[in-house]
């Protein structure tokens, strides 16, 4: 059974949806539409093919957009979507006028081809983790893509013949399982990384580790804009594996040096305090009485960033 309704007394333009469809004889003189509050799920198909359809109120309670909720509203501009979960395959596909959407935080997933053939010119998902194949396939209008650091499974040809020059993304092995997600971005030609990697190369404990890194980060901006549409998929996902190896080579270094500079401090301290150290006293009781054990871990705490680099067991 479906549940919509007509506007209001105070706002006689404006369609009242309570949940279900839109009766097909409404579907074209529909212009307005407030999502009632205690909708949470727009349902299959809910406005398919209202041409005229110019706004949607979307409140944040909404949690789920189904499949084809939206499809072919192609006088839709704009929409906020503060509370959507999950957005199903086809929900806004051919919306070719939708140039703005505001994603909020909680957007978990993107189903298939669910902005395929729309007018985006902005796309920004701050805690998406799946995005499934052709969701935004040719949005000839795109400029600019910024992805979440908690993706975790992007499909392929997402991003079939879109004209975006950069795209922020996180850096993950196995992010691109397939070799098609930028097939038809000729002009992609900047990988910016989101997430905690610049953090940890700029705690990196020598200079020539970090100016490697971040020339090692830099390389896939100088490669890409002569790279192939049909080879940049592949090419991002070679670099960011080189990338990963090679950060993962100067942690273990940073490690080993950080534990010998320690080593090194707790010896020097001993040195300085062994005239009021017992002969007999164990380990542990001569780091307290020369005061290693305090100024170590706390004191030159600086030498451990705790947010990059666990803090390491100084009694190992």
């Amino acid at each position: 059974m479906d549940h919509a309704e007509d506007g209001d007394d105070n706002d006689d333009d404006v369609f009242i949806y309570m949940g279900g469809s839109i009766p097909r004889h409404l579907r074209y003189t529909i212009t307005h539409i407030r999502i009632y509050e205690s909708v949470k799920i727009i349902t299959r198909g809910a406005f398919r093919e209202c041409y005229n359809l110019v706004s949607v109120e979307m409140h944040d309670g909404v949690e789920i957009i189904e499949v084809y909720a939206f499809d072919h509203c192609t006088s839709l501009r704009r929409i906020k979507l503060p509370g959507v979960r999950v957005i199903g395959a086809n929900a806004f596909n051919n919306c070719q006028s939708l140039e703005s959407v505001e994603f909020g935080d909680k957007l978990e997933r993107i189903g298939e081809s669910a902005f395929a053939f729309t007018s985006l010119r902005h796309v920004k998902l701050p805690k998406i983790r799946v995005i499934e194949s052709r969701a935004f396939k040719s949005c000839e209008q795109l400029m600019e893509v910024e992805l979440s650091e908690d993706l975790e499974t992007i499909g392929c040809f997402v991003f079939y013949n879109c004209p975006f020059r950069r795209i922020t993304m996180p850096l993950k092995g196995n992010l691109l399982g397939n070799n098609y997600v930028f097939n038809g971005c000729d002009d992609l030609s900047t990988v910016h990384l989101v997430g905690g990697i610049h953090n940890t190369i700029s705690s990196l404990l020598l200079d020539s580790w970090r100016d490697k890194m971040n020339d090692k980060i830099d390389r896939i901006n100088r490669k890409l804009p002569h790279t192939l549409d049909r080879n940049k998929t592949i090419t991002i996902r070679q670099w960011m594996g080189r990338v990963l190896k090679r950060i993962t080579h100067y942690k273990s270094k940073h490690y080993a040096l950080l534990k010998e500079d320690m080593t090194l401090l707790e010896l020097a301290l001993w040195k300085v305090s062994l005239p009021n150290v017992d002969a007999a006293a164990g380990r542990d009781e001569a780091r307290v009485t020369c005061g290693a054990n305090i100024i170590i871990p706390h004191v030159l705490s600086f030498l451990n960033d705790e947010d990059v680099f666990p803090t390491i067991n100084h009694n190992s």
